[in-house]
């Protein structure tokens, strides 16, 4: 049974990304192509975006689109299928998709993704005219509102389509006061606990879970997890009241960007029988960042530099990541007090400790490529990829035990290693002491030279490409068109 798509997402790897999503939708075409199923990818008319659809052709026309003129462009990256929002009002500005270049978010950014939500509906729905859609897929809080406007606000006449969202991180819900309810173009009866109402205000994230026909995470322990007030972000009570339709499907990875046996930004590339040849990309790494070139553990972290990921905890254990002999290579970027506290241990530590603020696409590779071990110490992850990045990598992952970290990373705790099941290290607890024996634990694994070597190929072997994770969803969008009938 063929099926076409609209995965309706704020960004999308290729075209503008800040963060995992993007990968996910960047993704998610390919990945759905091998299970018989179109995808179309919907997203905001940015600059960046813009810019690399070079010439598209207008499809569709809206004059007042929540206010604003916008026009819908087709186009094409590669072989993924995309529709553009091109509404100069709400995108044609600088800095990132969600805040300017000082970080502050938008003020509008309601109306911004309403507007884009309720295009999604429309387009789905059959407004443009030649462009039919079995089903809709609505990622995170900026396509929060599509299920609703798809069951409170359809197009007159238009197609009755279920749709899917899925939370990428419950941390992040959209939620704005409720003065902003009468601008949305939702019928009086939305505004109800049953519809957008959350907690005296319009929350974009609980309307999509709330009206969606089904509800994904990204990995099966974070959709256990969104049960329970310590990570269901208030929200927990709507999870459990929908639990039937709450799917926990991992993400996958790209298995051809993220190859180090094909990887251009590597200084050599290798495989897991070829494993000495990272021993120049440790070297290059060492230089990049002004570190001692030895050979005991290089540690590496890429990451938002936040609480969320632990970073806080993180540099309060540096002195003694230092003091057993290991180093540390950091790329991220986040808050400012956590910055300034990485920039201080490696003042503190020349030689040991090096940091790059912001973000950098290829040193990201080559760091995975060279590093010893990655750490991971969120304090929730509702997948993350940097671990399955390091495990293809031969980057052994250090991580809490949360999330998809706990999915995809099997503890090398005495049983595993005597199985030779291991493919990195977990933390319990997100906390000083926690993360500095988990740290120790690597540092003596490290070592042990034909252990690390068999963590290293352990996590080489494991297979977290998108074919698994395709045919999740491909199953779950034939059960609810079936359920349509």
């Amino acid at each position: 049974m063929g099926m076409k798509v609209l995965s309706v997402a704020s960004e999308a790897a290729g075209l503008v990304k800040t963060g995992g999503l993007a990968d996910v939708a960047g993704a998610l075409p390919a990945a759905l192509a091998a299970q018989g199923v179109e995808v179309t990818t919907f997203i905001p008319g940015y600059p960046a975006v813009l810019a690399k659809l070079g010439k598209a052709k207008a499809i569709h026309k809206w004059d007042a689109l929540l206010g604003e003129k916008a026009r819908l462009l087709a186009g094409k990256l590669g072989e993924t299928k995309l529709l553009v929002l091109d509404a100069p009002g709400l995108f044609a500005r600088e800095g990132g998709p969600y805040s300017d270049a000082s970080g502050r978010d938008w003020d509008d950014n309601w109306r911004r993704f309403a507007a884009f939500a309720r295009a999604a509906a429309d387009i789905a729905g059959g407004a443009v005219k030649g462009r039919s859609f079995d089903l809709v897929h609505a990622h995170d809080w900026q396509a929060g509102l599509v299920p609703a406007y798809l069951k409170l606000a359809p197009l007159a006449d238009g197609h009755i389509v279920p749709s899917v969202i899925t939370i990428h991180n419950m941390a992040f819900q959209g939620y704005y006061s409720a003065d902003i309810f009468p601008k949305l173009g939702l019928p009086p009866e939305a505004w109800t606990v049953d519809g957008v109402e959350s907690y005296g205000g319009v929350g974009f994230l609980k309307a999509g879970m709330q009206l969606a026909d089904a509800i994904t995470t990204v990995s099966p322990t974070y959709a256990g997890e969104i049960r329970s007030v310590e990570f269901g972000m208030g929200l927990e009570g709507l999870v459990l009241a929908r639990s039937n339709r709450v799917h926990g499907i991992l993400n996958g990875i790209d298995t051809a960007e993220w190859n180090p046996a094909s990887d251009p930004h590597l200084a050599a590339n290798y495989t897991a029988g070829k494993l000495a040849a990272r021993t120049k990309n440790k070297r290059a790494i060492e230089q990049e960042f002004g570190l001692d070139r030895d050979d005991g553990p290089l540690f590496i972290v890429v990451s938002r530099l936040t609480w969320q990921k632990g970073m806080d905890v993180l540099e309060t254990v540096l002195d003694h990541l230092v003091g057993i002999g290991g180093r540390l290579a950091l790329l991220g970027s986040g808050d400012a007090e956590i910055e300034g506290a990485f920039l201080s241990a490696a003042a503190r530590h020349p030689g040991r400790i090096g940091v790059k603020l912001g973000y950098d696409e290829g040193l990201s590779h080559r760091l995975q490529g060279g590093g010893d071990a990655i750490l991971i110490p969120s304090r929730f992850e509702p997948c993350g990829l940097t671990q399955l990045y390091g495990l293809a990598y031969g980057c052994v992952p250090v991580v809490s035990r949360t999330g998809g970290l706990a999915d995809t990373v099997i503890d090398a705790n005495p049983a595993a290693l005597a199985a030779e099941v291991a493919t990195g290290i977990q933390m319990n607890a997100v906390s000083h002491g926690a993360l500095a024996m988990a740290v120790s634990r690597a540092v003596d694994l490290y070592a042990q030279g034909p252990a690390w070597k068999r963590l290293q190929k352990n996590g080489m072997a494991a297979d977290f490409s998108w074919g698994a994770s395709g045919a999740a969803y491909a199953a779950l969008y034939r059960q609810l068109l079936e359920e349509q009938g």
